[in-house]
């Protein structure tokens, strides 16, 4: 299957009506971007960028999609003849993937006539919302476990394509491995696993299922103590494994009370390299609340893989500059209620004093640019400046991903998972926030679209 069906039909039925009315050819610019972030989510983490350029590159339209369209009656056969040749030939800049969003942040800018671009809007945000959602609560719990390793286990609560996804989103904020063999295979994440309750359940006693497992993964396996009795089920594995046990798994109960219980009864038995993983419906709070415990790693499924709460941030795909009649751009926006856009191409940019992140800016257009620039000199330069401002500097956030209809880079190398793990890391190191002050909060940064406002900020 091709991806060109993942498309809803009014995007179908505008190029039809562009087309009849000789406009379909005008040059656009789209954007994706959210009008806010969830209550007291800091920061928003864009993922599923690199899919939605393998999505783009297999936008066509095969014989079986124009079969079905045919047969759906909706389009005339010189617009099907168009679709049947069809093939993305605009631009696509946007923030590198693993990378922080703020309100009104844009994330994604697709450039190209409206035929070329309209048809994409549905695919890039069930992309784009879907693996943002995840990231976007998995880097809260990233930044709970306090360094402690988190195991992507969700896949059996969502979509068998979607587990896929969500342990790649995972794995760019910073999970440490997935249980899913599939997206190990097909991104190269490292996987994990040992046993479940179904296999201690499986044998006449507790100790035959330990000594099955041990002979068969080794004394460095994780054992999970409490289908029957967390203390025995203990002293039986280290009696089996000996201090070399590996960890064991606590999965349901009071988890904070048993770790420590847990902890001293290894520590008595002489197995104190012995880890305690957590499992059982994690999040960043239940995360947050085990701080103390000791704990030296978590398992989270379900929480994480469907969004902590939030399983889309709101993106949106919008048209905010087009080719008038007089062959000249033109910014467009809504002016609707509460759905009002900014017209546009917007260039956006971090702004950094020394290794901190204060603000994130966004402006329309290359003038405006430098019409920031002069504003934010001009203040840095005043009487009153602070002379920390001097280290004032901007980190462009868009890069070039698709130049006419062409790849940037290699979309399907798996150094563009590592690339994302690794600008999500400095993304939030950027933030300067601490993991002491919980999970919850006001945006980390504000947006802002001028100089002066800049300058107010840094103050």
């Amino acid at each position: 299957m091709t991806s060109a069906l993942l498309t809803d039909l009014y995007e179908l039925t505008m190029l039809h009506g562009a087309r009849e009315a000789g406009t379909a050819s005008r040059r656009c610019v789209f954007e994706v971007f959210t009008r806010s972030l969830p209550e007291g989510r800091r920061y928003g983490v864009l993922a599923g960028t690199g899919r939605v350029l393998d999505a783009i590159a297999d936008f066509r339209f095969d014989d079986a999609d124009l079969r079905y369209l045919r047969r759906a009656g909706v389009l005339d056969e010189e617009t099907l003849e168009h679709l049947a040749a069809y093939r993305f030939a605009g631009d696509v800049h946007g923030y590198e993937e693993g990378e922080l969003f703020f309100p009104n942040s844009p994330v994604l800018r697709i450039e190209g006539t409206f035929e070329d671009a309209v048809m994409l809007e549905t695919v890039v945000l069930s992309i784009l919302n879907h693996d943002s959602g995840i990231a976007s609560a998995g880097s809260r719990m990233i930044t709970a476990a306090r360094g402690r390793p988190c195991i992507e286990m969700g896949g059996r609560r969502v979509h068998e394509d979607a587990a896929i996804a969500a342990a790649r989103a995972a794995y760019i904020v910073g999970f440490h491995s997935t249980s899913n063999l599939a997206a190990g295979a097909h991104y190269r994440i490292p996987v994990a696993g040992t046993a479940a309750h179904a296999f201690t359940l499986l044998f006449d006693t507790e100790e035959e299922a330990f000594r099955a497992q041990i002979a068969s993964q080794g004394a460095g396996t994780t054992v999970l103590v409490d289908t029957y009795d967390v203390e025995a089920a203990v002293r039986t594995a280290v009696e089996i494994a000996g201090p070399q046990l590996g960890a064991v798994r606590l999965d349901s109960g009071d988890l904070g009370v048993q770790a420590h219980e847990v902890r001293a009864l290894l520590d008595s038995l002489g197995a104190t390299d012995t880890r305690i993983t957590a499992t059982g419906d994690l999040d960043e709070y239940r995360v947050e609340e085990l701080t103390e415990a000791p704990l030296d790693g978590y398992g989270i499924g379900t929480r994480l893989v469907t969004g902590g709460g939030h399983p889309a941030p709101g993106f949106v795909y919008k048209l905010v500059e087009r080719e008038g009649a007089d062959g000249a751009m033109h910014p467009v926006g809504k002016r609707s209620q509460d759905k009002a856009t900014l017209g546009a191409g917007k260039a956006a940019y971090r702004m950094i004093v020394g290794e901190r992140a204060h603000a994130e800016l966004v402006l329309p257009g290359e003038s405006e640019v430098a019409e920031f620039e002069r504003e934010l000199i001009a203040e840095l330069t005043s009487g009153e400046a602070n002379p920390e401002w001097a280290r004032t500097s901007l980190r462009p956030l868009q890069k070039p991903m698709i130049l006419g209809g062409e790849p940037v880079h290699d979309l399907r190398a798996p150094a563009v998972v590592e690339a994302a793990r690794a600008r999500h890391a400095a993304s939030v190191a950027e933030l300067g926030l601490s993991p002491d002050d919980g999970p919850d909060g006001p945006p980390a940064i504000p947006t802002v679209t001028d100089g002066v406002e800049a300058a107010r900020v840094l103050s």
